[in-house]
């Protein structure tokens, strides 16, 4: 029998089954992710506490600020701080199936943070603009060597920051879990869980974030047909572009691009006494109706292009010398007519 027959009836001791070797690893993984969540889990308790302690506590006990004012700093704080108190004892004694499944009942008191998490900001910039008593007992509580330089403001994100870590490895650590495990399910169940929270979560951001551009946009125009313009759109781009009209020289307009309509504004005169640095609103145009084409500007290279855009009474075309700045353009204004057509 020749050398290659015996090597191929006796693969050796090395050789591993491959049903073995997908377990190894599984359990390479969930060694390593369990690790994470049980380590970070320790630190974000930690830092949950200092609030808990030397701001939230302290605040309650002093009357540095009421109540309502309190509340709307830091909402449900102290909750989410005995949520990690229960989930870490469970966590550190490895059972991270019963604890996690355990701890998502809490995970609303992460919706209701993200719901809060602007109020709590503007509070925060207020007292410590209003109130000279409250801000040198800021001062004095991020002066402590427990809170190693980070400042209020750097922890109050901590729980929204802390719900994307619980997605991804607790994602991991179910994906990383064998199907015959007890505790399989469990994690199953918490990973989708979590996973719909973190969704809620990012929902309520993005809404926050449109809010805010819908207030400096609604401040910046100004004249009859900007009243009440934003309510309830959503935001999508803002810049300068050239308007090409059918004869005479291209003018600079100011573009804003909602999901629903492009409004078209003109900049008041520096020296305007009341109103400098706005836009009075010239044109509204329904997105449902515009008919989009690039005439040129296809070749990316540095000379810009045009953009034709049709509605049923009117044309525009509008310029810009930068090629990129056009492109993006392109894509929010497609993103805006497909959208209306959904």
């Amino acid at each position: 029998m020749s050398t290659g027959q015996l090597s191929m009836e006796n693969p050796g001791p090395r050789a591993r089954c491959p049903v073995q070797e997908q377990r190894a690893r599984w359990e390479r993984k969930r060694a390593c992710t369990a690790r994470e969540l049980l380590e970070t889990e320790r630190r974000y308790q930690e830092q949950l506490g200092l609030v808990a302690t030397y701001f939230v506590g302290i605040l309650r006990a002093k009357g540095t600020l009421r109540p309502p004012e309190r509340q709307a700093l830091f909402g449900p704080w102290e909750l989410i701080y005995g949520a990690s108190q229960e989930l870490l004892p469970r966590l550190e004694g490895g059972h991270w199936g019963q604890g996690l499944e355990g701890f998502c009942p809490h995970l609303e008191l992460y919706t209701q943070f993200a719901a809060n998490a602007e109020r709590s900001q503007t509070t925060l910039q207020e007292q410590l603009k209003k109130s000279k008593r409250f801000r040198r007992f800021v001062r004095l509580q991020e002066g402590r060597p427990e809170f190693g330089g980070l400042q209020l403001q750097d922890l109050l994100p901590l729980p929204l920051q802390r719900l994307q870590q619980y997605e991804n490895l607790v994602v991991a650590l179910a994906e990383n879990t064998s199907p015959n495990s007890p505790d399989h399910q469990q994690l199953t169940r918490a990973a989708r869980l979590i996973s719909e929270a973190a969704q809620r979560v990012h929902t309520i951001g993005q809404k926050q974030k449109n809010d805010q551009h819908l207030r400096r946009v609604q401040a910046l125009l100004s004249g009859r047909r900007a009243k009440g313009l934003t309510s309830g759109r959503w935001f999508l781009r803002q810049g300068w572009l050239l308007v090409v009209p059918p004869r005479g020289e291209p003018r600079p307009r100011m573009f804003f691009l909602f999901s629903d309509v492009l409004v078209v504004a003109k900049p008041r005169p520096p020296l305007h006494l009341l109103q400098s640095g706005t836009f009075v609103c010239r044109a509204v145009y329904p997105m449902a109706q515009c008919q989009l084409q690039r005439v040129f500007g296809h070749s990316g290279g540095p000379c810009g292009g045009l953009l034709s855009l049709s509605f049923p009474h009117e044309k525009l075309l509008l310029m810009s010398t930068d090629q990129e700045e056009l492109l993006r353009w392109y894509h929010s204004l497609t993103l805006a007519i497909s959208s209306q057509k959904n």
